[in-house]
């Protein structure tokens, strides 16, 4: 099968070498780096180092989605994000996504230079995100989540968490065709992490070769997340770094051609052996 993604109208083949998505959190409360990153200079510094590691995507964020996460005024977020953005698009031609469930956030962040539209809503937190969508020619990262981040982890129940996760991304792509947003501008993520319960993850994780409904390519978010906490018993974040590396491998062997992460290099690396090994 054929992975391609079209974003700002060019189409990008993921069929035999995948995307590495680098994380800047513009926020003082993400799990994992909150605050690290909230000064814009430092912001811009991380990125492009995150580009000379290799990445092909840096994902901006101004809002934590953390379980239990308190929501950001509009206004905050775009004073974090936007200088950022148009300080890394004046400096390098990375691709640049906008983490954020509100339409005006997107709409300002696509203005100022962003290519993609990563929203953990699935564009359904905010009535205007599926306009932004529209009106545009970005790319898309569809998510499944349940709840919000702030709810999200409170006894999240499923009938069967895979047949879910596929039906919401079939129910999707109809909406957005309906609106004239071809389905070649969208990728899936399951959410690991959002809604979920570890057994839940697990699932998905098996079944992630059945998770790219209608040929869509499949996001895997899981750097640093709880549940490699959870297998591994151990509380430290820095304890859940190579196990991602792990993660990245194995995804992609599974098929997913996007993966976003903390640490790029050791990923790309990872995931470039992989593939040199599957012979794509």
């Amino acid at each position: 099968m054929n992975f391609h993604w079209r974003i700002h109208g060019l189409d990008h083949d993921l069929t035999q070498r995948g995307l590495v998505m680098g994380i800047v959190n513009v926020t003082p409360d993400s799990f994992s780096d909150g605050g690290r990153y909230l000064d814009t200079g430092r912001a811009v510094e991380h990125a492009l180092t995150l580009v000379a590691e290799g990445a092909d995507i840096l994902d901006i964020g101004g809002e934590s989605t953390r379980p239990g996460a308190d929501p950001v005024e509009e206004a905050e977020e775009l004073k974090r994000v936007l200088p950022v953005i148009r300080a890394l698009r004046s400096e390098t031609k990375t691709l640049i996504s906008i983490d954020t469930m509100k339409a005006n956030v997107a709409r300002a962040a696509l203005e100022a230079g962003a290519d993609i539209i990563n929203d953990v809503t699935g564009l359904r937190g905010d009535p205007m995100m599926l306009r932004v969508a529209a009106e545009t020619e970005a790319g898309l990262v569809v998510m499944h989540m349940i709840g919000t981040p702030r709810t999200m982890q409170k006894q999240p129940e499923y009938g069967d968490v895979v047949a879910e996760v596929q039906a919401y991304f079939a129910e999707r792509l109809r909406i957005l065709a309906e609106l004239g947003i071809a389905p070649e501008r969208v990728v899936l993520d399951p959410g690991f992490g959002f809604g979920k319960t570890l057994e839940h993850n697990i699932a998905l994780m098996k079944a992630l070769p059945t998770l790219a409904v209608q040929g869509r390519p499949v996001l895997v978010g899981i750097s640093r997340k709880s549940m490699i906490s959870k297998l591994l018993e151990t509380d430290d974040v820095d304890d859940r770094e190579w196990p991602t590396v792990a993660l990245t491998s194995h995804t992609r062997e599974l098929g997913a051609r996007i993966v976003r992460v903390h640490e790029v290099k050791p990923n790309v690396e990872a995931m470039r052996m992989t593939e040199a090994i599957l012979g794509q």
